[in-house]
């Protein structure tokens, strides 16, 4: 194991996926930005990337916030005829390639790493060099739901799938790893929707996965109240923001390192 001193970066910072719940990473990012603390490196799936690049891009979470303005999903997705999935995330596209300054990873003011799942291949793949929007797109692709991205003859989905609190691009090359984690499980009277089955069934199947990672973070935020909202809850994305501000201020109050990253 390296020492302490020999590793690259400082403090590293994970972004789970999550649909709309993803929103709380805004929160999480301006939490500890107002405490003075900044991520030296990001890994991020699905809304993670999303929200992990444009924070590697230089957007302050106030910024990030405002990119996210528009509250009806129709900005975001575009319905077709079903090929691999019912939407596509065209919108999305096009809002990152026009807002994004960096047009690779290479480009980016932070270092960046995002998780894909390559159905070719049927492996995960941890992203950080090459084309930026396309492998967002990608890794928020929902199977069943997205049509898979296709890049250099492979079809892609949510990374999220494979790996949705994607820490092992991080480990060996930070001295400290944080993260927050969105998709809180708890008990429902009811389950109505195809997209809350989706939703529910793929998170349900991720639990043991984020149960064995908790150990290796130094500290990982897990909102329970996101419980509240769907996959696709645009129209709250106001409260799901101030839900892992919130959520990040209280678990700082406890961080024992806290002090040592603040700049």
């Amino acid at each position: 194991m390296k020492n302490k001193e020999e590793k690259k970066f400082r403090l590293g910072v994970v972004l789970s996926g999550g649909g709309t719940r993803g929103f709380a990473h805004v929160g999480f990012l301006k939490a500890l930005n107002e405490e003075g603390i900044y991520p030296d490196i990001i890994s991020g799936a699905s809304a993670g990337s999303i929200a992990g690049a444009l924070y590697a891009d230089g957007y302050t979470p106030e910024e990030m916030a405002k990119f996210f303005k528009e509250s009806k999903l129709r900005k975001y997705i575009e319905f077709v005829k079903p090929n691999g999935g019912m939407i596509k995330l065209s919108g999305l596209m096009k809002m990152l390639a026009t807002g994004l300054k960096a047009k690779t990873f290479e480009e980016l003011k932070t270092p960046l790493y995002i998780a894909v799942c390559n159905l070719n291949k049927g492996e995960v793949e941890y992203i950080s060099k090459g084309s930026l929007v396309k492998f967002v797109i990608a890794s928020s692709t929902i199977p069943g739901l997205f049509q898979p991205a296709i890049i250099e003859d492979n079809q892609y989905v949510d990374g999220g799938t494979m790996d949705n609190l994607p820490i092992l691009p991080l480990e060996g090359k930070c001295e400290c790893i944080i993260g927050q984690y969105v998709n809180p499980i708890i008990p429902m009277d009811k389950i109505g929707s195809l997209v809350q089955i989706v939703d529910r069934t793929m998170h349900m199947m991720m639990v043991p996965d984020v149960r064995n990672k908790r150990s290796r973070f130094d500290m990982l935020v897990e909102p329970a109240e996101l419980s509240k909202y769907g996959l696709l809850s645009v129209k709250d994305r106001d409260k799901i923001i101030e839900i892992g501000y919130k959520a990040t201020k209280k678990a700082l109050k406890s961080w024992e390192r806290k002090s040592e990253f603040i700049r």
